[in-house]
This record gives C-alpha cells, structure tokens and sequence, in this order.
C-alpha cells in the first residue's frame, strides 16, 4: 500500500485541513447544525487498504499545542459564518483521536475549554484504542461524547482483508465499552467495501448496518469506497473491487433505511466522484440531503439528459 502512493506535501500543523457546517437530524428528531473540523495530525498507524486520508496527515507526532491553535483557528472562523451558531462539533482527523500521538493527552484540558459552548462533541478513533484516554477526554468535555469507529464491514472476510486488524467481537467490545461510559456510538459503514462481490454488496450492506445498530450504535453513517489512493486501483484491477456509483450510493441508503435500528445517513462529500451525469447530481444530492434530515424515502428522479432514474 504504501509503494502505490502518491507523493503528498506534508501540511502545517498549526492549521486545521477545512472546515463545513452542516444540517445534522439529532437523537431526539430534531435539527442540529454541527460543525466539523478537519484537524491535522499524524497519521492513522492502522492503514487500511481503502483509506486515502493520509493526504491529510503528519509524517510524525502531533506537537503539543497544535490542536487547540487548530480550533482557535476554526473557531474564529464560526463567528464569522451565517446563520445560527452550530451546537454540535465533530473534531475528524484523519487518524484515531484517542491515540496521543495523533492528539497529545496534554491538549485535553485545552480542547475541552475551546468546546465548552457545544452541546455534543463527535470523535473518531479506532476500537482498539477505546480505553483510559475516554475517560480523560470525557471528564473535559462540558457537553455528551460521540465516538465514531469505522466498522466498514461486518463481512469477516472482507474486514480482515481490509488491514483493519480488527474483529467483529473487538468492535463490539469496544462498543459496549462506551456506552457503559455514557458515550454515544457512531459507526461508519463501507457502500461498495473491497472484497465483497458485487452480488453480495446488497446482504453484507443491511447485514453490516444491523451489526452495528445490534451493538448499540445510534447512527450509521454510509461512505462510499472512493478509489484514487492506489491499493483501490490495484484491486480493482484483480477483481476484487468495484467503486460505487451515485446510483449505487442512493440504493444502499434506501436499503438501510428499510433496515434501520437508528439514525442512517449517507455521506455527501465529494458526491462528484460518484456521479454518472453532471446534470442530474444537483438533485440527486439534494434528494440524499433531504433523506438525511428526514429519515425516510424521497420520491425518485427523472433525467431527461442521462435518460435513467435514480434507484431507491
């Protein structure tokens, strides 16, 4: 994997990678704005075969004081955006938030006193690391704590192959680890993962989905496998994968939606990739968007330009 990658330059540290404000449907059926900053830091030390966040990332640790001039940084960003202020924050960085090479354990202190206006703090980390550094983070948390945890697949196969290096019953462990901390689970679940036959996507898709809402998660959100970091190509080159198309993307969701123990949502960045038809995406997104807020199915769409409808 690290042969087919691309030369990347290495970013600041002292600066976050990007910051969106979006529209989010919360545990109680209502409308939250959250914000989510892309933060910099060392890369994820898992590397796993679908992944291309490393773009994103550090060649070495974390400094010390980073993360906390990152937020100031987006901070003073938000209090120059329209609109109401978000209540929600996700803090992604492109690794495991929990590992302290990544994001230093002195910087707790400092994060949690720059999100203490937030109702809800939004993590990533992988399950392995869901451990002691929870509990310290959380005690500096003034609002709850969500913990996204790619589980990508619950076939076991396809996981293992994913260089994931972990388990079902690992990500379950982890799971019921934080909600007995009184910690909310977020899952992140693959559309089109590598190693899953075309054929099967749709089972192992509403299998992976019922795993991850069986093991407590409250949300699932759906990330389409995008190529472009090499090892995808490789793969797809031997047969092994297949990059989702919007339509792909749009039948997935509905599917999950029909299966669903909680709150479903489709991943919306960079929803070009995926698009067969420039013409037609404005909507379709819009259709995916409004599917996101309200939980349920939206009628289908006709372009008359790629002459094909949007499957639900």
């Amino acid at each position: 994997m690290l042969e087919r990658r691309e030369a990347f330059a290495s970013p600041d540290p002292w600066r976050h990678q990007g910051l969106i404000i979006e529209d989010e449907r919360d545990e109680n059926g209502e409308i939250a704005r959250v914000a989510t900053v892309f933060l910099t830091g060392r890369e994820c030390r898992w590397r796993c075969a679908m992944c291309d966040l490393w773009r994103h990332t550090l060649p070495g640790d974390t400094p010390a004081g980073a993360i906390p001039a990152q937020l100031d940084q987006a901070l003073g960003e938000l209090r120059h955006t329209a609109g109401a202020p978000p209540t929600q924050v996700k803090l992604y960085n492109a690794s495991s938030f929990f590992d302290p090479a990544a994001v230093p354990d002195a910087d707790y202190v400092g994060i949690g006193d720059r999100l203490a206006g937030f109702d809800r703090v939004i993590v990533e980390s992988h399950p392995a690391l869901v451990g002691d550094r929870v509990d310290r983070f959380q005690d500096e948390v003034r609002g709850s704590l969500e913990v996204a945890m790619g589980l990508e697949t619950a076939h076991p196969k396809a996981l293992q192959s994913l260089n994931k290096r972990m388990t079902l019953d690992q990500f379950a462990g982890a799971a019921e680890a934080l909600l007995g901390r009184g910690v909310s689970v977020r899952a992140f679940v693959l559309v089109f993962p590598p190693f899953v036959p075309r054929a099967e996507q749709d089972e192992w898709l509403v299998r992976s989905v019922d795993f991850a809402f069986a093991c407590g998660a409250s949300i699932v959100s759906l990330i389409p496998t995008r190529p472009g970091n090499g090892t995808l190509e490789a793969l797809a080159a031997a047969g092994s994968f297949e990059a989702p198309s919007l339509t792909d993307l749009e039948h997935s969701f509905s599917l999950a939606l029909a299966s669903a123990g909680g709150r479903v949502f489709a991943d919306l960045w960079d929803l070009g990739l995926l698009a067969e038809c420039p013409a037609c995406l404005p909507a379709r997104q819009e259709r995916l968007r409004l599917m996101n807020l309200h939980q349920r199915p939206r009628p289908l769409l006709d372009c008359p330009a790629c002459a094909r409808t949007a499957i639900g």
